[in-house]
């Protein structure tokens, strides 16, 4: 038993020090991870996308905006740090940089800090990629936070949020890294994989990748579109210069006669942290393939064993690899003790276990990667190893959008705060009108007993610090809720329809109550867990 872990106390101690220092060793850790899945691999013929919106410092409030009108010539301003935003009423953190043409009306939607899904139920899921640090431009006035709130504002389908973000970073440029969008509505999803065009140009390059109907898809901030055939629209879109740029930049030479390979040319394949991640989604959902897990590179897309539900992306989510070679709690053990205190010989995962470490505690965990390498410019390759459940994610989402609803009841987010593997998602519809004041309010300027997002986050701090124990307090909580909301969905929707049939408005309050009762039902549910966890575990272990 030489490789138990004893050293608990160097354990708890180094995982308190992550927030302190990680994020500025390693500023491009926080990520985000999105699974996609095709009308013909899920269940009931939903078209899926999702997010982990895996970040230490955007903002954890959210809203409904509303449609809007506007006047004909009129102005839309652009900001940058729109994330970092205290509440739906202090919108002071942003930073102006700029103004754009504005539409004659805008769509409603959901407005997460990433806006996840409007009226038309069209869905976004994000995922960071980075790139090569000289696809950077400063010339231009979008970063990825507008991108995204552009297609929701102004687009009703996948292909044309494609088109509407090309003419936009054409006529404004695009001044952030690159960036993944997964883009479903009601018939198919896209990944368009977005990237600067280079120091001293505006606009953007980028490429375009459709899901096929039967199939599920992932991005784990690594770039994966590889070669693209423009002869199939239906599969393939690209920006004019998404050659000729890495021509004219010297990054692609035609005269090698190599394949051109967007993921290569415009980013890289290093990070094990993204690999395994985009192997641990597929493994999961298609085990009969045997992929080997440290391979460089996956297919695309794959059909899944069995026709995708909403859950299962919520317990992908969930995963911290535990059962796998890379589940970091495996040599965290303890010997057992029996009902009379005594030692009883067997070793068993210790209360302590916590697959949320730091990443260069992975060495001493006898975990493989655990790794950073530096390069010449002074930005980290992320070479180890991080699950998929996060404890530093602000909120996740599990989107399905449905042809045969209305759009107001088909389009529906399963919406859940803080760290993955402890949330409850709950059921949010696009038709909805309001949502609890408490979701509204911001919670990273510090506790606060009135903001919802506190509650969950009170949980998973605190479960995390014991997480060998304490997770099964929490699962008792997110499973009781989510069993329900899942059974339900079916009656539910076919009281909402008929509801809709007669009065679309009572449809659309019918959905509102629904939603508003659940968010404060699980939102008080988990400030009453807190106190428990609290009064349970406090000077135990």
């Amino acid at each position: 038993m030489r490789k138990i872990v004893i050293l608990l106390i160097l354990v708890f101690v180094l995982f308190l020090d992550v927030n302190s220092k990680e994020n500025k060793r390693y500023p491009d850790r926080d990520a985000c991870t999105t699974i996609t899945v095709g009308k013909n691999a899920s269940l009931d013929g939903s078209v899926m996308t999702s997010h982990t919106c895996d970040s230490r410092v955007d903002r954890t409030w959210f809203d409904i905006e509303p449609a809007r009108k506007h006047k004909k010539n009129s102005k839309r301003k652009t900001y940058l740090d729109s994330h970092r935003t205290i509440s739906a009423k202090d919108l002071s953190k942003q930073k102006l940089k700029g103004e754009i043409e504005q539409v004659r009306r805008t769509n409603k939607y959901l407005n997460t800090t990433l806006p996840a899904i409007n009226e038309y139920q069209l869905a976004v899921g994000e995922s960071t990629f980075g790139g090569k640090k000289e696809m950077r431009t400063d010339i231009g006035i979008l970063d990825y936070y507008e991108i995204n709130r552009l297609m929701v504002e102004r687009a009703k389908t996948a292909r044309e949020a494609i088109r509407i973000i090309d003419e936009a970073t054409k006529k404004y440029g695009y001044i952030d890294g690159g960036e993944c969008f997964t883009i479903a509505d009601p018939k198919e999803v896209w990944h368009l994989e977005l990237i600067g065009p280079g120091k001293g140009k505006k606009g953007a390059v980028w490429v375009a990748q459709r899901v096929p109907d039967g199939h599920i898809s992932v991005n784990a901030n690594g770039s994966r579109i590889r070669e693209i055939d423009l002869s199939k629209p239906d599969y393939y879109m690209a920006s004019e210069n998404y050659k000729s740029r890495a021509i004219e930049l010297g990054m692609f030479d035609p005269k090698e006669g190599k394949p051109f390979e967007f993921c290569y040319v415009y980013a890289s394949r290093r990070s094990l942290a993204t690999r395994r991640r985009e192997w641990r989604v597929f493994d999961l959902l298609a085990p009969s393939l045997k992929l080997d897990p440290n391979s460089e590179n996956y297919p695309f897309s794959i059909k899944p064993e069995k026709k995708m539900v909403p859950k299962d992306i919520m317990d992908i989510f969930r995963d911290t690899y535990e059962g796998t070679p890379y589940d970091m709690t495996k040599n965290m053990l303890v010997q057992e003790v029996d009902k009379d205190g005594k030692l009883t010989g067997k070793f068993v995962k210790s209360p302590y276990a916590n697959p949320f470490m730091h990443y260069d505690m992975m060495p001493f965990l006898n975990v493989n990667g655990g790794w950073n390498v530096k390069r010449k410019d002074g930005s980290w390759d992320n070479l180890g190893e991080r699950c998929i459940a996060r404890y530093y994610c602000t909120y996740a989402t599990v989107i399905q959008v449905r042809d045969w609803l209305p759009d107001e009841i088909g389009g529906l987010v399963w919406f859940g705060y803080d760290n993955p593997a402890m949330t409850t998602y709950v059921p949010i519809y696009i038709g909805i009108n309001k949502i609890p004041e408490s979701y509204k309010i911001g919670g990273r300027p510090g506790f606060n007993l009135k903001s919802a997002w506190w509650a969950s986050n009170r949980v998973a701090d605190l479960s995390a610090q014991k997480w060998g124990a304490m997770r099964h307090d929490v699962a008792k909580v997110w499973k009781k809720y989510e069993k329900q909301f899942l059974t339900n969905q079916k009656d539910f929707e076919e009281k909402a329809l008929k509801i809709y049939k007669k009065s679309p408005k009572k449809a659309r309050k019918f959905l509102t109550d629904y939603s508003y009762k659940w968010l404060e039902n699980v939102e008080k549910a988990y400030w009453q867990l807190g106190d428990d966890l609290w009064s349970k575990y406090t000077g135990k272990f």
